[in-house]
């Protein structure tokens, strides 16, 4: 899950070396949080107008996600 995250930012900014991805252990829920970590500068581009590409992003995620009957989280740091 988390190279998926990697490919979709990487395709989004400048920096591709200061994209990170960091994993928190399943939450007592079941939902296991992704973080993203990109540089400054490309924030805006990850984020995109109003949320949209964030949006996507998690969607996108959520649906591999189901595939493999886990629960996900996305956050963008």
């Amino acid at each position: 899950m988390d190279k998926l995250i990697v490919t979709i930012a990487q395709g989004l900014v400048e920096d591709k070396a200061a994209v990170n991805v960091t994993v928190d252990e399943p939450n007592e829920e079941g939902i296991i949080v992704y973080h993203l970590h990109v540089a400054a500068d490309d924030m805006g581009r990850v984020i995109g107008k109003q949320g949209r590409i964030a949006k996507a992003i998690r969607t996108v995620v959520r649906a591999a996600a189901n595939k493999a009957d886990k629960k996900v989280a996305v956050e963008i740091d």
